[in-house]
C-alpha cells in the first residue's frame, strides 16, 4: 500500500510538471544550406535551466514508484553538475536533503545552484571516483543512490507521455520537412539518446540517430567495439557528456551513426552559435551543433533537402569562468582557430 507522504510527493512532482510549459524549438536559419532546415530543441528554459530536468522528475517518480524513496530518505548522485541541480530541486520540492557527488573541478555556477535548492557538494578528484563515492555514502547514510547512469534509460516512458522525441515531432508537425532527416544528441548517460532511438523504431519515423561524443569518452569506442570493458583514465572536459566508462544506460543498438568531436571544436562551435542565437550556450550544445553542420554540409553536398534537429542542452551562463573565459579555454582547451576556420567553409 502506497504511503501518505509517497502519494504527496508524486502529486506534487505532477503539478510541478503541469506548471511547466513545453521547450521551444528555435529554427536557425543559415543561407549556406539551401533546402536544409536547422534546428534546436531550447532545453534550456525548464525551470532548473537544461535537458536534465526531464531526467530529475523521472527519476524521481521512478524511485518513489519502486519503493527506493520515502520520507525522510537522504537522495544522493553522481553527476557532472547538471542532473544535480536539478535534482537538488525535486528534493527540496518534496523536502528531502540532497547530496550531488561530483568532480571538484565542475562549474562554480552548478555548485551554487544546488546550493540555492539546498543541496550539499561532496567532491571527488576525478569523473571515475563519482561511483564509488556515491555508494559509500548511500550505505553510510542509508540513503538512495539515484544512480543516472544505470536507470535514465529505463525511467523515461520512450513510447511517448510527452517525452523529448514526442514533443519534437509534434513541433515539427508544420515544418517544410517535419520528419527530420537526422536526429543529433550527444550522450551523458546515454538516456536521451536511447528515448530518442526507441521512440523512432516505435513510430516507424524514417529518421536517423547520430550520437556526437567528446574526447576521452568510451562511448563511441564501445558502439563500434561493442567492448564493456573499455575504460578511459581521464573524463571528458565537456561537462555534463562523454564518460570514463560504459554506462548501462547506453543503448548502443538504437544509434545508426556516431561522430568524435575534438574538444576545442565543441568549444569554437558554442562560441560561434552564440553570434547566431545572441545568447551563450552549454558545450555539449557546441558538441551537437558541430555534428548537425558535418551533417548538414553531407546533405547538401549530396543535393539533398531536409532537416536536422539537435538539442540546445543548458545555457552558457553556467560556464563564464570556463568555456567563455579565454585564458581557461588556452590552458584546459587549446586553440580553437582550426576549428572557427572550418566552421566557416562548412556554413559557406
Amino acid at each position: 500500500m502506497t504511503s501518505t507522504w509517497v502519494t504527496h510527493a508524486i502529486s506534487e512532482i505532477n503539478a510541478d510538471y503541469q506548471r511547466s510549459a513545453d521547450t521551444h524549438l528555435i529554427r536557425l536559419a543559415l543561407p549556406g544550406f539551401p533546402g536544409i532546415q536547422l534546428y534546436l530543441k531550447d532545453e534550456s528554459t525548464h525551470p532548473t535551466g537544461s535537458l536534465k530536468h526531464r531526467l530529475a522528475r523521472s527519476l524521481f517518480l521512478y524511485g518513489l514508484c519502486n519503493g527506493w524513496i520515502n520520507e525522510g530518505t537522504t537522495i544522493i548522485e553522481a553527476s557532472s553538475g547538471s542532473t544535480a541541480v536539478s535534482e537538488a530541486y525535486f528534493a527540496r520540492l518534496i523536502g528531502l536533503p540532497f547530496i550531488a557527488v561530483m568532480p571538484a573541478s565542475t562549474a562554480k555556477r552548478k555548485i551554487e545552484q544546488i546550493e540555492f535548492y539546498g543541496g550539499r557538494c561532496h567532491f571527488v578528484k576525478s569523473a571515475c571516483e563519482i561511483y564509488a563515492a556515491s555508494e559509500m555514502l548511500a550505505r553510510e547514510l542509508n540513503g538512495h543512490y539515484m544512480d543516472q547512469f544505470t536507470y535514465a534509460e529505463r525511467a523515461t516512458d520512450w513510447r511517448g507521455n510527452n517525452n523529448i522525441a514526442d514533443s519534437i515531432f509534434r513541433q515539427m508537425k508544420h515544418e517544410p520537412n517535419p520528419v527530420p532527416d537526422y536526429i543529433v544528441m550527444s550522450a551523458g548517460t546515454g538516456g536521451t539518446s536511447a528515448t530518442l532511438g526507441r521512440y523512432l523504431r516505435f513510430q516507424d519515423h524514417n529518421t536517423r540517430l547520430m550520437v556526437v561524443d567528446p574526447q576521452n569518452s568510451v562511448f563511441l569506442d564501445y558502439w563500434q567495439q561493442r567492448d564493456c570493458s573499455l575504460k578511459s583514465e581521464v573524463g571528458s572536459k565537456i561537462e555534463g557528456i562523454g564518460r570514463p566508462r560504459c554506462e548501462p544506460s547506453f543503448i548502443p543498438d538504437v544509434i545508426d551513426e556516431m561522430m568524435r568531436v575534438p574538444d576545442a571544436a565543441s568549444v569554437a562551435t558554442m562560441q560561434w552559435l552564440e553570434s547566431q542565437l545572441g545568447r551563450k550556450v552549454g558545450a555539449s550544445t557546441g558538441t551537437n551543433m558541430w555534428g548537425v553542420l558535418h551533417l548538414a554540409a553531407r546533405m547538401r553536398e549530396e543535393g539533398r533537402s531536409g532537416s536536422i534537429v539537435t538539442l540546445l542542452c543548458d545555457s552558457g551562463e553556467r560556464y563564464l569562468e570556463t568555456y567563455y573565459n579565454s585564458a581557461w579555454v588556452n590552458e584546459h582547451i587549446g586553440d580553437l582557430s582550426p576549428f572557427k576556420a572550418e566552421i566557416d567553409s562548412l556554413i559557406k
